[in-house]
């Protein structure tokens, strides 16, 4: 029942704000004029911010390289996983959607908090860490998913193009700037960026609304970005999307966490905080930052943000499965 009820208290954030969202614009009181410009808002200024805030007061100083290592090589086997099932989708718009459910996971929001509550302190330092790898490569790579289909049939991917938007991406760019402050965080102390951020001394006292202001910058995104996909949802279009949508939720939800939960367990990955961090990599759904970047890149909004909706429903039932799994075989 406390599985339940944590999994309930996890998912509910998410799918309250949504419902909002999609109220308020029946209702008429948000328009599609304005959902379309806060949209871009969300995507341009407070992700990036969020993704920054994520990152920026990490210590990398203590990587397990070989964790590590084995959670980039999942991502990057289970973006390739997305790559062929997208093969069998003809809708190039749709293509980079679905390859980009694969992959990328609710990490930032639910599964680092999920992973404290399963593994605990430890788990929450280290889930920090696995953050500062795995967000910034979750964030390169849907990128790539988003562009390596838009051009037409018998055209070479315009590589050149595809750099200059993971360059100019303004999520990459949240991404890096927090992992220049991890670079900094090593050379001077984590400590010393701490008292900078935070202000924990008097002469450091006139610095706290550095730390405040990219705080509550970063606590905009996730309710407006979630508001924001609540009033473009639209019911009607899962009768249309029901493949593309059965796909991509047992990919994430079902086929992911089978495979690289089963392998990490088998290979030695099999403690409380490393297994807590995986739960929350590969079980979570997926992010929501997909369904804006996906419609600022000109790709299939309306199944991103399906996706989003339906992936982050129908987790409560499979992480409350995997926890319950884990538990009865003494991980937990």
């Amino acid at each position: 029942m406390s599985n339940l009820l944590f999994t309930l208290n996890a998912i509910l954030p998410i799918l309250i704000p949504i419902l909002l969202g999609y109220f308020l614009r029946k209702i008429n009181f948000l328009s599609d004029e304005f959902l379309a410009k806060a949209n871009k808002v969300v995507f341009t200024v407070f992700i990036p911010i969020l993704l920054f805030k994520s990152l920026y007061l990490k210590d990398l100083s203590n990587l397990d390289m070989k964790f590590i290592g084995f959670v980039a090589i999942a991502i990057l086997i289970l973006f390739g996983i997305g790559v062929v099932v997208a093969l069998f989708f003809p809708d190039k718009k749709q293509k980079g959607v679905i390859v980009q459910a694969s992959f990328r996971s609710n990490y930032a929001i639910i599964g680092i908090p999920l992973a404290t509550m399963l593994g605990g302190s430890e788990a929450e330092a280290q889930a920090a860490i696995v953050a500062a790898v795995s967000v910034p490569l979750f964030n390169i790579l849907a990128v790539i998913a988003l562009t390596m289909y838009d051009h037409e049939d018998g055209q070479k991917i315009n590589i050149k193009n595809t750099l200059y938007k993971i360059v100019t991406n303004p999520l990459i760019i949240g991404v890096f700037l927090g992992l220049i402050f991890c670079g900094i965080n090593s050379l001077i102390g984590i400590e010393a960026v701490n008292n900078f951020f935070h202000g924990k001394n008097a002469s450091t006292q006139g610095m706290k609304f550095v730390y405040s202001t990219i705080e509550s910058l970063g606590n905009v995104a996730t309710p407006l970005a979630l508001v924001i996909l609540g009033g473009r949802f639209k019911f009607t279009a899962v009768k249309k999307l029901w493949k593309q949508l059965t796909v991509s939720v047992v990919l994430r939800l079902v086929i992911t966490p089978l495979i690289f939960l089963v392998i990490a367990y088998f290979i030695g990955f099999k403690s409380p905080t490393e297994f807590a961090i995986l739960i929350a990599l590969f079980g979570t759904p997926i992010a929501v930052s997909s369904a804006p970047m996906a419609a600022q890149m000109n790709q299939d909004e309306e199944l991103a943000g399906q996706i989003v909706v339906w992936t982050s429903a129908f987790s409560a039932i499979s992480l409350f499965i995997i926890i319950l799994i884990c538990a009865a075989i003494g991980i937990f």
